[in-house]
């Protein structure tokens, strides 16, 4: 190549070059906002990713996390446990009831009162408790039923006839005849502390195999009214209609209670909620015991009725703390017998203190019937030793 057209095409680039620049200033100059777009566009993919780190991005546009599998604190595994061995329960009772008299009943009098019948259904939970197919559940679940159907968790139903029944703890026992059943491990309710995480497994409103979870709110509750004999646990896992006799498990999927009643079910009206209780399954073991040997539970029964006696009451007797005082006799009873009256304030059974009046039945309850019991007790200012004798508890009381 000659030098001649080499200096031609340094010339021609140089003038290229000179042009564009020109170009460029004069575009500028005019139209400044053109290079404000051009730098608000290549300064959106950092927005994009600062955004995103502020967690403001599109949904789309944020990765997925990652957990590790630690940090997820799951009781699918206590569920798989126990929840085969909760059933459903089915009741049908027949009711009858009296007819409210019209207003030409009213108006012209004469009329007979009138009654009518209905079926009433009710729902409820069982525990299977041993592969021969018993069933352990709340006595007002199957109380005056009329026929009584269970349903397993795996689809299959039957019907279920009543071993025995004890109204005093709102236990009662069932027998399923039905085979490779799924069985319940009993825990230990002695070892239940407050705070300690619970599920309530059972069949509320219908919903089979509803589980809820919850703690251990409290321990020993008593006065509750749900039996003669309380000594409840307190928890907050949700308990409704329908759960009563079902199972409430601690995380090794172990029973340590049956679900026996709520308070507060509708909090709209009571302002409570997330108070439950369920009876110990210490009292369990001891209730399905006698029902499986005797077909009922046995118990010892003086005749007295019991209340606590407050600190202040007891200062009038001059006591130094409060305790526990007779306020009814029933009527030809080893304690009308023994010469007990109402108002007389019991120290001792068999030389042990008394805590409160649901103590106290406990301790006669648990003498064996035809024994009898030394009571240390104070009338007025006086103090006298009585002997009493024990009897079986009758089933009306």
């Amino acid at each position: 190549m000659s030098l001649r057209k080499l200096g031609q095409g340094v010339v021609f680039l140089a003038g290229a070059v000179v042009g564009g620049l020109a170009l460029a200033f004069l575009v500028v100059y005019f139209r400044p906002e053109l290079l404000v777009r051009t730098r608000n566009v290549t300064a959106s993919a950092p927005a994009v990713a600062t955004a995103a780190a502020a967690g403001t991005a599109p949904a789309a546009a944020m990765p997925e996390p990652v957990l590790p599998a630690t940090s997820l604190h799951s009781f699918a595994a206590t569920v798989r446990r126990a929840g085969p061995a909760v059933v459903n329960i089915y009741t049908a009772r027949v009711v009858t009831e009296r007819v409210q008299p019209n207003s030409f009943e009213q108006l012209f009098g004469g009329f007979g009162p009138r009654y009518q019948q209905h079926v009433q259904r009710v729902l409820g939970s069982g525990v299977i408790v041993d592969g021969a197919g018993h069933i352990v559940t709340n006595n007002h679940v199957i109380a005056n039923a009329a026929t009584i159907s269970v349903r397993l968790a795996d689809g299959r139903s039957t019907e279920a006839t009543v071993v025995g029944r004890d109204p005093d703890t709102d236990l009662a026992v069932l027998s399923i005849k039905l085979g490779k059943l799924p069985v319940m491990a009993l825990g230990l309710s002695e070892r239940v502390q407050v705070g300690d995480e619970v599920l309530a497994i059972g069949n509320p409103l219908g919903l089979q195999q509803t589980v809820t979870h919850g703690i251990i709110s409290a321990t020993d509750r008593k006065r509750i009214g749900v039996a003669t004999f309380e000594n409840l646990i307190q928890t907050d896992a949700a308990i409704n209609e329908g759960n009563s006799g079902g199972a409430l498990v601690n995380a090794a999927g172990e029973l340590v209670g049956i679900n026996t009643a709520a308070l507060g079910r509708n909090s709209e009206t009571t302002g409570v909620e997330g108070i439950g209780f369920a009876i110990p399954v210490s009292l369990v073991r001891g209730v399905l015991s006698e029902i499986l040997e005797r077909g009922h539970v046995v118990r010892g029964w003086s005749g007295i009725v019991v209340d606590d006696l407050s600190d202040e009451q007891a200062a009038q007797y001059g006591l130094a703390r409060g305790g526990v005082v007779i306020t009814n006799l029933y009527l030809n009873s080893p304690a009308v017998r023994a010469g007990l009256r109402g108002g007389d304030i019991l120290l001792t059974i068999d030389g042990r203190e008394l805590r409160d009046a649901n103590d106290t039945m406990k301790q006669l309850a648990s003498q064996k019937p035809g024994s009898s019991v030394k009571l240390r007790v104070q009338r007025g200012q006086e103090v006298r030793e009585v002997v009493c004798e024990v009897v079986q508890r009758p089933s009306q009381v």
